[in-house]
C-alpha cells in the first residue's frame, strides 16, 4: 500500500493526474510505461527466510517492522495488478485502504459477512439494488441476521424508529445505505446515519456502509461524511466500458484488514486481468463521468418538458424547497448520469418505448460509455414483490436511463421517436 498523498514540489496532485502512474514504477518491468498483466498464480521467494516472513505478515502472525510491506506470495492473497489498482482507488475517496473483488456483489457479500454474526440486526435503506435486496432478505436471514428497512428520503425520524426497532430484534451491527437509491434517485443523509451509529454504539461500534455506485467516486465521497466503508460495483463507472465485472470496498486500514482476511478464504478477489482492465479505465474516469453527467442534464431537461412523461427522477432537478435539496448540496458534487422517469401509462407503454429505442440499448447495468435503458419493475428489481415495489416508488411506468458519452442531440432524437412510438 502506498503511503501518503501524491505530492509534487509541495503541491497536492489531483487523482485524475496520478491515475497514470501512482503505485507503479517502469523500472520494475523492463521500463514498460504501463503496468503489465501479472498473469501468474504464484511468486518465487528469494530465500526460505523471505517466504517465512511473507507468510507471517499475510496471516497476521506478527506486526510488520517499520517500512516492511507484505511480499508477493500467491495471487489469491495479493497480485501486483490488484495492489496498484487498490492504491489508486483510495485516492478518489481519501481512503486508507481498498480491497477489490471479482464483482460488486462479491464486495457487498464479503463485507457484510465480515462484520455480521448470527443474532445481529442490520438496518438498510430501501430501495436498494435487487441483488443486495435478495442477499439481505433471503440469504443473510439464513445465518440468523435480521434485516430492517427504512425508506430512503423519509427523514431522520424514520431511520431512528427503525434503529430502535432493530435493536429489539438483535445486536445492531451495521447501517447499510445505497444513495442515491436505485432506481428512484432518492438521497439518504450519510452524515445523519453516521451520527445515529455513533450515538447507538456501546461496547461494539455500529458501522455505516454506503454503496456509492450510482454517483461513483467523482460525485460523492461517503467517507468524508462519516461512513466507515464505501462499496462499489466497479463494473459500472470505474470500469466504464461494459466489458469487466468487479467490485470494491474502501475504508480504514483496520476495517479493510478484516475484509481482506475473509476475502482470502472465500476466494472472492479479482484476478490480474480484471485488475489490469480497471487500471486502464481509471485513466479516463473523470473524462467519461464528466461527459456523461453533462449529457444527462440535457436528457433530463428534455424529458421533464415532454407531454408523454409523467415524472422525472433526477438529482439536478431538485427544488430548493425539497428537503432532499439541502442533503444534495451538502453531500454530492454533481447530479451524476442516472435518470429515471415515469412514462404516461404503465408497463405496456414502458415496453413499447423500450422496444422502440434505436441508439440507446435495452440492457441492465449502468455507467458505461453507451447509453442504456431498462425497466426496473420487471428487470433489476423484479425479485421485489409488487406491493413492496409500490411502497418504494418503483412503478410499472418507470424507466431507468444510464446516460453515456454519445452526442446529447442524438440521444434526445432517439428518446423522442421512442416516446412517440409509446
Amino acid at each position: 500500500m502506498m503511503e501518503g498523498k501524491p505530492r509534487l514540489n509541495g503541491h497536492d496532485l489531483r487523482p485524475e493526474s496520478v491515475m497514470m502512474s501512482w503505485g507503479y514504477h517502469p523500472e520494475w518491468s523492463e521500463g514498460a510505461l504501463k503496468c503489465p498483466i501479472f498473469q501468474t498464480s504464484t511468486f518465487v521467494f528469494r530465500t526460505a527466510e523471505e517466504g517465512k516472513a511473507f507468510f507471517e505478515l499475510a496471516y497476521g502472525l506478527r506486526e510488520p517492522a517499520p517500512a516492511e510491506n507484505r511480499g508477493l506470495i500467491y495471487s489469491r492473497l495479493n497480485n501486483p495488478d490488484l495492489e496498484i489498482l487498490e492504491d489508486r482507488l483510495t485516492l478518489w475517496d481519501s481512503a486508507q485502504a481498498c480491497a477489490v473483488f471479482e464483482s460488486g456483489m462479491a464486495a457487498i457479500a464479503t463485507t457484510l459477512l465480515t462484520f455480521l454474526r448470527p443474532g445481529d440486526a442490520i438496518v438498510h435503506s430501501e430501495p436498494v439494488y435487487g441483488g443486495t435486496e435478495y442477499l439481505l432478505h433471503h440469504v443473510l436471514t439464513g445465518f440468523g441476521i435480521t434485516p430492517n428497512a427504512f425508506p430512503a428520503g423519509a427523514g431522520p425520524e424514520a431511520l431512528e424508529r427503525v434503529v430502535t426497532a432493530a435493536k429489539e430484534k438483535g445486536r445492531l451491527a451495521l447501517i447499510y445505505v445505497e444513495t442515491p437509491a436505485n432506481p428512484t434517485n432518492v438521497i439518504v443523509d450519510i452524515t445523519h446515519c453516521a451520527e445515529v451509529a455513533r450515538r447507538e454504539s456501546t461496547d461494539r461500534k455500529i458501522l455505516v456502509a454506503v454503496d456509492n455506485t450510482f454517483l461513483g467516486p467523482l460525485w460523492q465521497h461517503p467517507l468524508t461524511h462519516g461512513a466507515d466503508l464505501v462499496l462499489y460495483s466497479l463494473t459500472k463507472y470505474v470500469g466504464g466500458h461494459s466489458d469487466v465485472i468487479a467490485g470494491a470496498c474502501l475504508g480504514s486500514r483496520e476495517l479493510l484488514s478484516e475484509v481482506r482476511a475473509l476475502r482470502t478464504f472465500l476466494g472472492t478477489m479479482a484476478g490480474p486481468w480484471t485488475g489490469w482492465l480497471l487500471l486502464r479505465s481509471l485513466e479516463t474516469l473523470k473524462l467519461r463521468m464528466t461527459c456523461e453527467m453533462k449529457n444527462a442534464r440535457y436528457l433530463a431537461d428534455f424529458l421533464a418538458d415532454h407531454p408523454r412523461v409523467n415524472r422525472v427522477y433526477y438529482l439536478g432537478h431538485l427544488d430548493e424547497d425539497d428537503p432532499q435539496h439541502e442533503i444534495y448540496r451538502r453531500q454530492c458534487h454533481a447530479p451524476g448520469a442516472m435518470i429515471s422517469f415515469d412514462i404516461h401509462g404503465g408497463e405496456a407503454e414502458a415496453f413499447r418505448f423500450l422496444n422502440a429505442l434505436k441508439l440507446i440499448k435495452l440492457a441492465v447495468s449502468l455507467g458505461g460509455t453507451e447509453s442504456l435503458a431498462e425497466h426496473p419493475a420487471t428487470m433489476t428489481h423484479s425479485d421485489i414483490p409488487p406491493q413492496d415495489q409500490s411502497r418504494m416508488g418503483i412503478t410499472p411506468a418507470m424507466i431507468r436511463l444510464s446516460v453515456g458519452v454519445e452526442h446529447p442531440s442524438d440521444l434526445i432524437a432517439d428518446l423522442e421517436q421512442a416516446l412517440e412510438a409509446a
